[in-house]
């Protein structure tokens, strides 16, 4: 145990933070890769949503619009 705590320079304590500084360096390189992708993909996924909201509502109002002319044809024709 003695060896192994005299082997620990100034020197090889500075390498040792260097090499952790720069591997935490990488991972918030790829945790913004990550997190780009994710608003990339969230922006997608808005996107079809809102055209499925979009064409959800025309289906309903041509359904409405013609459910309302079939029954003004039928009243027309009663009278």
């Amino acid at each position: 145990m003695e060896a192994m705590r005299q082997s620990w320079t100034d020197e090889r304590l500075d390498d040792f933070r260097e090499h952790v500084d720069q591997r935490f360096d990488q991972m918030d390189q790829r945790f913004e890769r990550i997190e780009a992708e994710l608003r990339m993909r969230g922006t997608e996924i808005n996107e079809g949503f809102r055209s499925l909201h979009r064409m959800t509502l025309q289906i309903g109002a041509g359904m409405f619009g013609t459910l309302l002319l079939a029954i003004l044809t039928m009243l027309g024709t009663q009278g």
